[in-house]
């Protein structure tokens, strides 16, 4: 192993980790459309009934792009439009059942990643939760 000065590890740490990373964790066009789609239905979920605005504004965005992608989810039946009654310029999102059950699922990277740690034994998969421990007091 290389050594570093102590100026240097943060540095040389965060090469080699995110290097690890995207060989652990697929970031394809695929799973980055699943984490946009869920990110989205995560801020409706959140805020409904929701308006486009406020969506926009929580997953700071512009308008017009949120719009295109809430339309999508609609016609894929995971969020509904609702008129406002007390407002009917507008429009309260919300999510539908399947909207509901998709966000109870979790992430098709999550089965991945766990199938590789799954090959880890219980002394590697002690260290990387302590690992994980240790960034998660850091953010």
């Amino acid at each position: 192993m290389q050594q570093f000065s102590s100026a240097h590890i943060p540095a040389a740490l965060a090469t080699r980790f995110t290097e690890i990373a995207h060989k652990w964790v697929a970031d394809g066009p695929a799973e980055r459309a699943e984490v946009a789609r869920r990110k989205l239905l995560g801020a409706i979920q959140q805020l409904q009934p929701a308006t486009l605005n406020e969506v926009s504004a929580a997953l700071e965005r512009g308008a017009p792009a949120v719009s295109r992608s809430v339309d999508a989810l609609v016609r894929a039946g995971l969020v509904e439009r609702r008129e406002d009654p007390d407002n009917r310029r507008r429009l309260a999102l919300r999510l539908t059942a399947s909207g509901r059950e998709e966000m109870a699922r979790s992430p098709a990277a999550n089965a991945q990643l766990r199938g590789k740690l799954e090959r880890l034994a219980h002394s590697e998969l002690r260290a990387v939760e302590r690992a994980i421990e240790i960034m998660e007091r850091g953010i």
